[in-house]
């Protein structure tokens, strides 16, 4: 009987931490549902991208089963990502079966929003708690000219029906690409004035086929944060510079929302990392930007359990590496963003 209708509670395992060498708590796991997505952003993928079999992907049984196993690592925040996690068959059935897990905590998902209208209230009564939404630009033109396809008032009546489902606060989250939209960071921020959102702005990070790309339009968070203030005045920082998961944040005078920045490149924040990610073809990954992943595909269709699996995590995620190596030249090459999920 497929874990996914099996109406049998799930069996009470004793839970234990995943340490790394460095004795960090590793207790964050972003779940990569698909590396399939209906955008073919520039700074992501080219517009004619092949994706993976479906038959290399994890069925629905074989990731709750995964998902099993961390739950018995101690893991307690689970964020749904892709490619594009909406595109995922029975999305909704996922989240429920995440929430039934004794050790779920937060369950959140970062999406393009262009399916969100029609999901937002079926995944918040499933058990989803909050949403990323990406929108990097609020000018149509400039919108499709990185993302190439989709439309902005899609994304917003996305965002308008995960707000009015409950899923706040809303995090809006921007890669900031030069030549192509750092010029709308002041109306993205403007949204702060009258909204209780997160506006998050990302620096591009290099990956495999498109690191050419990625490293000649990047702008760091200094550049962000000057021209900013030079257009909407000083940005004062919050909870005294302490990381909102990934981001520094700031609040503009007078406004109801936050502005963030997520700067793994010019301000890496690898000494607080507390995540791996579980890809879409099922395999762990110790690090966004290095290459090393422990194969879990091969032991899920071998008959292993998640007690067995559980096993073979904990021993990779001792290895975690501190962090990354950008700065001495080291780009993860083996996977772009959506193949990994970010």
């Amino acid at each position: 009987m497929s874990v996914l209708t099996s109406e049998v509670p799930v069996q009470a395992t004793a839970r234990r931490k995943a340490l790394d060498a460095f004795g960090r708590h590793i207790h964050y796991l972003r779940v990569s549902l698909t590396d399939k997505c209906n955008l073919r952003c520039v700074y992501c993928m080219p517009e004619q991208m092949t994706f993976r079999p479906n038959d290399e992907l994890l069925t629905d049984d074989e990731m709750i089963t995964a998902l099993r196993a961390a739950d018995i690592l101690g893991f307690d925040k689970y964020r749904l990502t892709g490619g594009e996690p909406t595109v995922r068959p029975n999305l909704v059935g996922i989240v429920r079966e995440i929430g039934k897990l004794p050790g779920a905590r937060q369950i959140t998902m970062t999406t393009n929003g262009l399916k969100l209208a029609k999901l937002a209230q079926p995944l918040y009564d499933a058990g989803l708690q909050r949403v990323n939404v990406s929108l990097d630009s609020l000018d149509e033109t400039k919108y499709h000219r990185m993302t190439r396809w989709g439309h902005v008032a899609d994304v917003l009546a996305g965002i308008a029906a995960a707000e009015a489902a409950g899923m706040t606060p809303i995090k809006v989250n921007c890669v900031v690409i030069r030549g192509f939209n750092e010029d709308n960071l002041i109306e993205l921020a403007r949204l702060t004035y009258e909204r209780d959102w997160q506006v998050r702005f990302l620096e591009v990070m290099p990956f495999a086929d498109v690191a050419e790309f990625q490293q000649a339009t990047m702008v760091t968070m200094a550049e962000m944060i000057q021209h900013i203030e030079a257009h909407l005045g000083k940005l004062t920082v919050l909870r005294d510079g302490e990381l909102d998961g990934e981001a520094r944040m700031y609040k503009l005078a007078g406004a109801r929302g936050e502005v963030g920045f997520i700067s793994p490149v010019s301000a890496p924040f690898c000494a607080s990392c507390t995540r791996v990610r579980l890809t879409a073809d099922g395999k762990l990954r110790l690090c966004l930007l290095k290459d090393g992943e422990l194969d879990l595909r091969t032991p899920l269709r071998q008959g292993a359990t998640s007690e067995e699996l559980a096993e073979l995590m904990a021993q990779s995620i001792y290895r975690k590496p501190w962090g990354h190596d950008l700065a001495g030249g080291t780009i993860p090459l083996n996977r772009i963003m959506s193949e990994i999920g970010g």
